[in-house]
C-alpha cells in the first residue's frame, strides 16, 4: 500500500449508453461527482466532448471527460476505486472496446511506468487489432493507447496538458498535436 504523500491520478471517463434512465451526458458529470467524493478536495474537471465511438461503427457516439486527481493511496487502489463507480452505474464486461454505461480509465498515475517499462512497451507496441483480442491482467500505466486517442487526449488537454507522459517523454499537448487533425475535428465540446 501506498503510504506517502498524494500523486496526481489521471482519469478518463466516457459513456455511450444510459445509466437506467440517465443519459450520459448526465450520468458522466455525476460519475465526476462520486469520484471527487472519494478523492477529496484538488480534484479538476475537464468540459464534456462528444466523440464518435471506437472502433468507428461500434454504438452511439460517446460524452468523454478527464479528470485530474490528488490521491493518497496506490495506484491499484485508485483503479478499483474507479471500478466500484462504474459498478454503480451498472457497468458490465462483456466484450473490449464495447458500447457502455460508463468507463472510468486510470491513463497515468504521477510517473510511475506500472508494472514495469518493458512490459508497458510490450503492450504500447501491439496492434489495434491485437490489442481488441487481449485484456492485461495487471495495470499498465500510463496507458499504453495514449497517444493514439482523441477522445481521451482533448479531454485531458482541459486538465493537465503539460503532464509528461514518462514512458515516451511526450506530453499531452506534444501528443495531441500529433493526431490526425481529421480525428479531432469529430471530437465537438457540449453546452
Amino acid at each position: 500500500m501506498y503510504t506517502g504523500d498524494t500523486t496526481t491520478g489521471l482519469i478518463a471517463l466516457g459513456a455511450n449508453l444510459p445509466s437506467g434512465d440517465i443519459p450520459p451526458e448526465d450520468s458522466v458529470p455525476l460519475a465526476m461527482d462520486r469520484l471527487e467524493a472519494i478523492c477529496g478536495p484538488g480534484a479538476v474537471r475537464s468540459r464534456l466532448f462528444s466523440t464518435p465511438a471506437f472502433p468507428a461503427g461500434s454504438g452511439p457516439d460517446f460524452v468523454n471527460a478527464a479528470m485530474r486527481v490528488m490521491w493518497r493511496r496506490s495506484a491499484e487502489a485508485l483503479l478499483q476505486a474507479l471500478h466500484g463507480i462504474e459498478e454503480e452505474f451498472g457497468r458490465t464486461r462483456a466484450n473490449r472496446w464495447e458500447a457502455r454505461v460508463m468507463d472510468l480509465d486510470l491513463i497515468g498515475f504521477g510517473d510511475a511506468v506500472l508494472p514495469s517499462p518493458e512490459v508497458r512497451a510490450e503492450w504500447a507496441a501491439l496492434s489495434p487489432e491485437e490489442a481488441a483480442k487481449v485484456v492485461p491482467d495487471q495495470l499498465i500505466l500510463p496507458h499504453p493507447r495514449l497517444a493514439d486517442r482523441g477522445f481521451v487526449l482533448v479531454p485531458l488537454a482541459d486538465v493537465a496538458p503539460d503532464w509528461v507522459d514518462p514512458s515516451t517523454g511526450l506530453s499531452v499537448r506534444a501528443m495531441l498535436d500529433a493526431l490526425d487533425p481529421e480525428e479531432l475535428e469529430t471530437i465537438c465540446p457540449l453546452g
